[in-house]
């Protein structure tokens, strides 16, 4: 019986190509393909460290469709990488139907750990490292972003976002309201790179300063938020049914599982499950 090759998991620089390690060149230069997000950055990346390998794309949009033959080539004895446009694969970027889809298998896996935006936002926020949350991207609609930041507000633990440039301003306004203009933060911009911005202050002048300064309108963002810090109450306490309501009222039901169970850590089907039910009462 032919031995299955590795799906290694390969974290990229994400601004500074400094940060790439001499283990992610090896495993880069060892393996038979690299699968990526974005075959032209990845290959000005490996063009960078001198390495040549077939690329294929793999992305939010083909994910599903391209799993099949990803298997096939590993459980044929070949070993690819999985690496994003930036930082740690399968953190808001693709890649989990995959490595599920690799475990079911018992297909081997490695970790080839480095880069990671929100914990570098983190270690430098001042704020306390743990326990911390990481709840990726925001809805991008104005009404379900607010309704989501009020169920958060409560939450004692550190929460980390990533967010476009062009919606920070409104973003931190929006967080301002949820959780109080004097909750502390800090913005991290252009992390690692020339340009690296750490903006720390309270949620109301972290929102003022990016609605007018001309360089928060340039790069990429992470914004870490202090957690609550109320005397502990039931309202602490993620109230999984009302996230369920407040997004449903302004996503589609695929959205709502899928941006409730980043917040909760709960299984995404069983969240569907459970607002298809609530829908049903």
């Amino acid at each position: 019986m032919q031995q299955s090759g590795t799906l290694y998991i390969v974290a990229t620089p994400i601004g500074n190509l400094d940060d790439a390690s001499p283990r992610l060149k090896t495993v880069l230069s060892r393996v038979d393909a690299i699968a990526c997000e974005d075959t032209r950055h990845s290959g000005r990346f490996l063009q960078h460290l001198g390495i040549q390998k077939p690329l294929l794309s793999l992305h939010e949009h083909n994910e599903d469709q391209r799993l099949p033959a990803l298997l096939g080539r590993l459980q044929g004895g070949e070993s690819l990488a999985l690496i994003s446009d930036a930082g740690t694969p399968l953190l808001s970027d693709p890649g989990y139907p995959l490595v599920r889809a690799a475990v079911a298998a018992g297909i081997p896996l490695s970790p080839i750990p480095g880069p990671n935006a929100a914990i570098a936002a983190l270690s430098v926020s001042g704020l306390p490292p743990e326990p911390f949350r990481f709840l990726g991207f925001p809805p991008r609609q104005g009404g379900a972003r607010r309704k989501w930041f009020q169920t958060l507000a409560k939450v004692p633990d550190t929460l980390l976002f990533y967010e476009s440039i062009h919606r920070l301003g409104a973003t931190l306004a929006d967080l301002a309201e949820a959780m109080g203009g004097e909750r502390p933060a800090m913005v991290g911009r252009e992390l690692t790179k020339r340009h690296e911005q750490l903006r720390h202050g309270s949620l109301d002048s972290l929102a003022e300063w990016a609605a007018t300064a001309s360089e928060a309108k340039k790069g990429e963002a992470v914004i870490v938020v202090g957690g609550w810090s109320g005397a502990p109450s039931e309202e602490a306490s993620l109230d999984v049914d009302a996230l369920l309501k407040a997004l449903d009222a302004e996503l589609p039901p695929r959205k709502v599982a899928t941006v409730a169970a980043q917040v909760t850590g709960l299984n995404k089907n069983a969240l569907y499950q459970r607002l298809m039910e609530r829908r049903q009462d």
